[in-house]
């Protein structure tokens, strides 16, 4: 059973994250920039909240609201779930589909280390049932 810890072995430990005051156009061109869906909001070295696309979207673009004056902290997700890099791949997977959420930032000591995404557990689970296959595989031909 593969744990959060592989996979950050694997894809690395960058956390990109904002303060709650910056400008939600700032931090939408700089998930822009480094190619991600979302980024950990911090104030004074803690977790405090998270914004997504999904925020965006539905906070600001729906609600006619202006990108470059609103502060990421008026629609950052403020309650937010996270898991620990000895969590199994598979419990980070339930409790995103129960959560209907795309990130999870990971916390260790009460840090935020890393993020995790849907598409991270998706290809931890494709590798493990491909391992699995090959092993089979190599059983069944003897």
């Amino acid at each position: 059973m593969k744990l959060v810890q592989h996979l950050l072995n694997a894809k690395g430990r960058n956390v990109i994250s904002i303060e709650p005051e910056t400008s939600v156009l700032d931090a939408i061109k700089l998930m822009a920039e480094k190619g991600i869906g979302s980024v950990v909001v911090m104030a004074d070295g803690k977790l405090c909240g998270i914004m997504t696309e999904r925020d965006y979207a539905r906070k600001v673009i729906i609600k006619g609201r202006a990108s470059d004056t609103t502060p990421v902290s008026d629609i950052m997700t403020g309650e937010v779930k996270t898991t620990s890099p000895d969590a199994t791949v598979d419990s980070c997977m339930q409790m995103m589909t129960d959560l209907k959420c795309r990130h999870l930032p990971v916390v260790e000591g009460g840090d935020v280390v890393a993020m995790i995404s849907i598409g991270d557990l998706v290809q931890a689970i494709i590798a493990d049932q491909k391992e699995e296959i090959e092993q089979l595989e190599h059983y069944i031909a003897g």
